[in-house]
């Protein structure tokens, strides 16, 4: 598949949705105090595990104190 042929129209708002969340996790986690696991571990999994990461990260990671 070549890129002329994606269908921009329902890709870019999923890359947007990607984007925002990623930031979103990496700043709540450079103010988090502590965590469920270590920072660094909740940074790869943002960045690295698509849009599931900083979902994952609000859900288990995230300490509610």
């Amino acid at each position: 598949m070549e890129l002329s042929e994606v269908n921009w129209a329902l890709v870019a708002p999923l890359i947007g949705i990607q984007v925002i969340l990623i930031i979103i996790a990496l700043l709540d986690l450079s103010k988090a105090e502590k965590t469920n696991g270590p920072k660094w571990m909740w940074v790869l999994i943002s960045l690295f595990i698509s849009i599931i990461g900083p979902i994952l990260y609000f859900t288990i990671g995230k300490r509610h104190d």
